[in-house]
């Protein structure tokens, strides 16, 4: 399932009220109604991609299926971690892509940024 970005990005909006958009510069699927990026390619797009998700269930990953779901020290105290492409648990990872989405739908509206002068 997750075996590539383009299946994550797949599964990823095939969820309610998402889009694809971009996160410092890189491909994203965002929240539409918000507009938070939950998933995201991040610096280790060779391997993995990343999810928005609370540091409880960050460490609760980490902890229970390191094969799948890491940090590198860039997401260390992130409410984010990464997740390998050739998971052995296809189910989980798909589990955790909506719950990833659900949190960040809970997020407000991102604010614009203001304008250097």
């Amino acid at each position: 399932m997750t075996t590539s970005w383009e299946k994550a990005v797949a599964y990823a909006l095939s969820l309610p009220d998402t889009e694809m958009g971009t996160s410092y510069g890189k491909p994203a699927v965002k929240v539409s109604s918000n507009g938070r990026a939950f998933l995201y390619t991040g610096h280790e797009d060779q391997s993995s991609f990343g999810i928005a998700i609370d540091l409880d269930t960050v460490e609760i990953l980490k902890e229970t299926d390191p094969e799948t779901f890491w940090q590198t020290p860039h997401y260390e105290g992130w409410p984010a971690v990464l997740v390998r492409y050739d998971s052995p648990d296809p189910e989980r990872v798909r589990a955790m892509i909506e719950r990833s989405r659900d949190w960040t739908a809970a997020k407000p509206k991102v604010k614009p940024r203001k304008k250097k002068a």
